[in-house]
């Protein structure tokens, strides 16, 4: 990745929300996201409009284009008003790093559980605004005095977070999958076991075999199965850190 440069774009948050002239607005745009996000939790992003938003907040369509240029700036302001809830006002994070991560990871998680449009929205999409930043500072203040380079930190924190995105977006297509068909993914699967079967009797699938005698023992909900990867995940992280420590020390320096 190279250096951030600046372009002739406007950010959104670089613009005053009231105007200097013209009439007083009626509403903000912490009003016009919440709205967007309450039609999103309910409907998808498919059923956003500027027309669709105008009428839940009582306004003229045209009306809206005084707080944003466009609906992609309508995107932006809900990305950035969910991630706030990753960051609980009234919970400071812990002091080590393991433990602030992990519970950065857990509450994004549950963030994208509540929010089902924000994990592929936020993938997609660059993150710009003050509570991403926000998210951003205290991400990277855990690991600040580890002697991690800002590249490196940057690598730990995209590590975590794209672990959560993708696992989290697992969970919300099979839950989709689910409400489409009326069937669980177990009841799904057994539509396919002939098949499967017929794989497995080649004796060229001896995992596959496994896989279907001995899965589910171990982490039978999708929290538990959650909490494994993202432990692992940190361990990995950690033991980098321990490794760089050893070959700092006398003997590594030598």
């Amino acid at each position: 990745m190279g250096r951030l440069t600046m372009t002739g774009h406007e950010n959104l948050w670089m613009r005053p929300e009231r105007p200097a002239r013209g009439p007083r607005p009626s509403f903000s745009r912490a009003a016009l996201a919440d709205a967007a996000i309450r039609v999103a939790d309910a409907e998808g992003l498919e059923a956003i409009s500027m027309r669709r938003l105008a009428a839940d907040l009582g306004a003229g369509t045209m009306s809206l284009y005084r707080y944003v240029t466009s609906k992609d700036e309508v995107l932006d302001l809900m990305v950035d008003t969910a991630v706030r809830e990753y960051l609980p006002e009234d919970q400071q994070p812990p002091g080590d790093w393991v433990e602030g991560l992990r519970l950065l990871a857990w509450q994004a998680r549950r963030t994208m559980l509540r929010h089902p449009w924000l994990a592929p929205l936020a993938a997609a999409r660059p993150q710009v605004g003050p509570n991403s930043a926000r998210l951003t500072e205290t991400a990277l203040g855990m690991l600040d005095g580890l002697g991690l380079s800002i590249d490196e930190m940057l690598t730990f924190v995209g590590a975590v977070f794209a672990y959560v995105n993708g696992y989290t977006q697992g969970e919300l297509v099979e839950a989709e999958a689910t409400r489409r068909s009326g069937m669980t993914l177990q009841q799904r699967l057994a539509q396919h076991i002939s098949y499967i079967q017929s794989l497995i009797a080649t004796g060229e699938f001896p995992m596959l075999d496994r896989m279907t005698k001995e899965a589910g023992r171990h982490f039978m909900s999708s929290d538990e199965r959650f909490a494994y990867g993202l432990d692992r995940l940190l361990d990995g992280l950690a033991a980098s850190l321990r490794a760089r420590g050893a070959a700092d020390g006398p003997a590594g320096s030598r």
